[in-house]
């Protein structure tokens, strides 16, 4: 009897656990640059549950694919939808065999959303299972899936989705966008106490070139209950401060009204053609929004990515009456 009692504390204790680690997320994939990212939030206290990183809840597999596990959350759940995905499986295929397969057999109570490069295309899927804390739903679209649990209502989603969809930057920009767009109190219903939307939030985004498990872009923020402190304002904070979204505010197809541009992609070399009389500087800068090359450009100017890893380059052009922005993909 005692062991029985144990037992059932023990499972009630992590059911209580697992079912914190979860709330609103996102994943996706950028087809042209060969990008997986992942951002996501919950209202946990991290400094209690005893996890070291803040990005637990997603996987990234570098060229291959996104997988966020929440909602009563469970690590292996976690690494088997890896391994399948590893093993070649699309994000649908992922989700049915992780449904048949639970290693609870409860799949009524998971959530998750995934995102993959197939053949060098988008595919995502989703799924939230029936038993989930509501409100819950998920959203999603060609190269990306949204998806939430204990949610003030379809309108944190909704807006997550219009902020990712409206944001001209890179992968990263767009899922800080997405986070940003449940930017609201009691997105997590559990914070509403806490005047804030969440307790913990994160980015993160892997090049086609990382290593898995150590994304070239990561940025993460923890507080504790009751601080009052808003995690996504936090986040963006600290995001600012290591990559700048401005130098895509423009949008491309602006470009070629001024300039063209080829090839692109590219292997080595670039021209760009000046359709104007008038001077520019020219600025490159990698997807992390760091500066790699500054010049000027009057007529026509030949520029060098032979040096460069493969992945995408932003060129701004720009002087006192105009600025104009184009992706450089090198392969």
């Amino acid at each position: 009897m005692n062991k029985l009692i144990l037992l059932t504390f023990l499972l009630t204790f992590f059911m209580h656990f697992a079912r914190t680690q979860d709330t609103f997320s996102i994943v996706a994939v950028d087809s042209v640059t060969g990008e997986v990212g992942s951002a996501g939030a919950s209202c946990v206290d991290l400094f209690q549950t005893g996890f070291s990183d803040d990005d637990f809840l997603a996987q990234l597999i570098p060229n291959v694919g996104a997988i966020n596990t929440q909602a009563y959350y469970i690590p292996s759940n976690q690494n088997n939808a890896t391994n399948r995905m590893n093993a070649g499986d699309t994000p649908s295929e992922i989700i049915n065999w992780l449904v048949e397969n639970d290693v609870q057999n409860q799949p009524q109570f998971r959530q998750y959303g995934i995102a993959a490069l197939v053949n060098g295309s988008p595919q995502t899927a989703a799924y939230t299972g029936t038993s989930t804390d509501d409100y819950k739903n998920h959203i999603i679209g060609p190269d990306y899936s949204i998806q939430g649990n204990i949610l003030l209502g379809q309108e944190v989603l909704d807006s997550m989705e219009f902020k990712f969809l409206n944001e001209n930057g890179d992968l990263a920009c767009k899922l800080m966008a997405a986070l940003q767009g449940a930017n609201m109190i009691g997105a997590d219903t559990r914070c509403n106490g806490n005047g804030t939307s969440s307790l913990f939030a994160f980015v993160k985004v892997a090049q086609p070139s990382d290593d898995v498990g150590n994304p070239s872009f990561l940025v993460s923020v923890r507080t504790s209950g009751n601080a009052g402190i808003e995690p996504i304002d936090s986040l963006q904070t600290k995001f600012d401060q290591l990559k700048s979204c401005d130098v895509l505010d423009v949008k491309e197809e602006d470009f070629s009204r001024f300039f063209s541009v080829y090839p692109n992609p590219t292997t080595d070399f670039i021209t760009l053609e000046n359709k104007t009389n008038e001077l520019y500087d020219v600025f490159v800068y990698d997807v992390t929004g760091h500066l790699i090359l500054q010049d000027s450009i009057s007529k026509t100017k030949k520029i060098n990515f032979s040096h460069l890893a493969k992945g995408a380059y932003l060129v701004k052009i720009t002087n006192l009456k105009r600025t104009v922005v184009k992706k450089i993909v090198v392969h």
